[in-house]
């Protein structure tokens, strides 16, 4: 009997959960409030606890997170139309589009090719009197080196947010994702390590200001209904997705401890000169929503990935400044991001991963014969 190992079976991780789940759903449904309540509230409080950090914002998903976030230090002041924000240049196009839909202009700035991450060496490189922010994203699950950057930030008076939409739960010396920048945006798409059933997103930061900024912001620029302060979007987590990642929270680091072990396996048992590897710096900056490896031969390896039953994904076979979204970044020379986007290739790693497809997975990629 051939076994098959989807990418991620979300009904099979959220299946782990179905009555709490139901429970959740059903208190919303009687309580008649289905924005901006208790549950949302509830998860605010709950997430800002577990992130170590003073406020959550609850938004409607990860993109208006960062862009509502950049959107608020406009309105406060802090940035202008045509400031440069630092951004890795092999990152998904929404932590692009955040920056330019502000008026921002996106500097691309070259990854660090073992950790997927900004290469904190080659920022400097790519300061100018227009620079006035950094966003660190932290990519397929690694923190960025959050201590570097933030030395580098604060050197240079620069503003730092953190892509935190695949790091949920992360830490450095015990400090979590979404704890270091001024701000971080967090996805909680259904993929993600902490996912809703739909479409959610948050923003947290120590910064009272802003918070309040977003509050309004998410809602119309409204604090005060038909009063509008600021030109304002509708952007609310609305409460059954609360109510449900309030459940699901409750089960992330157990989750994430199972991703970890899955990661740990592969490390370990993958052997196979064609597939490198990916690079951990320290075991606990990595919640492995993602397990990426590298192949000259990514699309031969993929084909027979596929066809011994292994579901893998590419994350992504385009890079930003290649998008036709974006012209004005197309001449653009930066070799490492697209050597990356060649050769990545995201096997399973999934928390309801069976043993025996944990090693079918294994098997499959030592076959491999280039």
């Amino acid at each position: 009997m051939s076994i098959e190992v989807p990418f991620l079976n979300l009904q099979a991780i959220n299946a782990q959960y179905q009555v709490e789940l139901e429970e959740a759903a059903q208190r919303v449904i009687q309580s008649g409030w289905y924005l901006c309540g208790r549950e949302l509230e509830s998860f605010e409080h709950n997430f800002a606890k577990y992130c170590q950090t003073k406020h959550c914002i609850g938004v409607a998903n990860g993109l208006d997170a960062l862009t509502l976030t950049l959107q608020a230090w406009l309105e406060m002041g802090k940035l202008n139309a045509g400031d440069e924000v630092l951004v890795p240049a092999n990152t998904y196009i929404a932590s692009i589009l955040a920056i330019s839909k502000n008026g921002l202009v996106p500097v691309l700035v070259e990854p660090n090719p073992n950790t997927f991450n900004i290469d904190v060496q080659k920022m400097q490189a790519h300061l100018t009197d227009k620079t006035k922010a950094i966003m660190a994203v932290h990519l397929y699950g690694q923190l960025s080196e959050m201590e570097a950057i933030c030395a580098f930030a604060n050197s240079h008076q620069l503003l730092v947010i953190e892509d935190a939409a695949q790091s949920h739960g992360a830490t450095i010396n015990g400090k979590k994702a979404g704890s270091f920048g001024d701000a971080s945006g967090f996805s909680f798409y259904p993929g993600k390590n902490l996912g809703a059933l739909g479409d959610a997103g948050a923003i947290t930061t120590d910064d009272d200001e802003l918070a309040s900024t977003l509050v309004a912001l998410r809602n119309y620029g409204s604090h005060k209904k038909y009063e509008n302060v600021y030109q304002g979007v509708n952007s609310r987590l609305d409460e059954i997705q609360a109510a449900f990642l309030n459940v699901k929270l409750t089960h992330l680091e157990q989750e994430i401890a199972k991703r970890r072990e899955i990661a740990q396996r592969y490390l370990e048992m993958i052997d196979n000169a064609h597939v490198e590897l990916p690079k951990v710096e320290m075991a606990e900056a990595h919640v492995w929503h993602l397990f990426v490896v590298k192949s000259n031969n990514r699309d031969a390896l993929q084909t027979h990935l596929m066809e011994q039953g292994v579901q893998c994904l590419i994350h992504y076979p385009i890079p930003p400044h290649k998008q036709q979204a974006y012209p004005e970044l197309s001449e653009l020379s930066l070799p490492i991001s697209e050597q990356l986007h060649e050769t990545v290739l995201s096997l399973p790693i999934d928390p309801t991963m069976t043993d025996e497809q944990v090693k079918h997975v294994v098997k499959a990629v030592n076959s491999f014969s280039g």
